[in-house]
């Protein structure tokens, strides 16, 4: 199923206001992980207002769709789309990262605002979406665990284990999509430890695994289509993004991983996204 031009252009326009709000929540806090977020607001928009059964209406339901963000230092753009998608307030997203409240640095378990899971110390999250996958199989639920992973992540040896663990117990209802960014905290994923080609690697695994380019609305749209129509395979879909998408200065620039834009920044980077840092 194709995305209309229609649907296309509000997505577009959601990814936009995605990264807008990656930067302002960024900016409040004086600290935070812009680089990651902005480069995968385009393939979690798809996700978050296109697949993901996710609403105010069935945030307790146990038979929805999970999420989990393996790569929790990337969850300003999470609480921007729980945003959007009238979970979280918007006022508390001003609040990120601030004591007292629930949007913190990495996600911390909330059902009330459909946070499924703690994350943060990186290589977790791929085992537990696996295991919700086992358990709704196991429920009878025809719900779909969805999981982000990094390329940075994938040198975590557990993420193998639960590749192994994925495909051994035929969890169709499991998608992972990996940023692969090629950056990591201390530089270039290449210089550091190359993971190399992650779709080879998932397929070899015994996933269904695709390549494409992150920011490619369609491609996204139909990568997810593609993942779901598989009934007894794990799906990989390995995002080709731009660390801090969007923003000239920020782009493909490992000291953006996690470095707050100061105030002459912060109003470079919103006018490039076309709106003033005052509005």
């Amino acid at each position: 199923m194709a995305l209309s031009s229609e649907r296309r252009s509000e997505l577009q326009g959601i990814a936009t206001q995605v990264r807008r709000d990656i930067l302002t929540m960024v900016h409040a806090a004086g600290c935070g992980h812009p680089g990651g977020p902005l480069g995968m607001a385009d393939f979690m928009t798809v996700l978050f207002c296109e697949h993901l059964r996710l609403d105010p209406t069935c945030l307790h339901a146990p038979d929805r769709d999970r999420f989990i963000l393996s790569n929790g230092h990337t969850c300003a753009g999470y609480y921007s789309l729980l945003a959007i998608k009238g979970i979280i307030p918007r006022e508390e997203l001003v609040r990120f990262r601030k004591f007292g409240s629930p949007l913190q640095g990495h996600p911390h378990r909330n059902p009330d605002l459909g946070i499924d899971f703690s994350t943060g110390s990186l290589g977790n999250g791929v085992s537990v979406a696996t295991g919700m996958a086992i358990a709704a199989r196991a429920n009878g639920w025809d719900s779909q665990i969805y999981c982000t992973s990094s390329d940075g992540e994938s040198e975590e040896g557990q993420i193998w284990e639960a590749a192994t663990s994925a495909a051994h117990y035929g969890v169709g209802n499991l998608t992972v999509l990996v940023d692969f960014n090629d950056v990591q905290i201390d530089g270039h994923m290449h210089d550091v430890m190359n993971v190399r080609d992650l779709a080879q690697k998932y397929e070899a695994f015994g996933w269904h695994a695709v390549r494409i380019d992150g920011h490619d609305l369609d491609a996204v749209d139909d990568a997810l289509h593609e993942a779901k129509a598989e009934r007894y395979r794990p799906s990989a879909i390995i995002c080709r993004t731009v660390i801090g998408k969007g923003v000239s200065f920020m782009e493909d620039q490992p000291g953006w991983h996690g470095v707050a834009p100061n105030d002459e920044q912060y109003a470079q980077a919103m006018a490039e996204l076309g709106e003033t840092a005052a509005s």
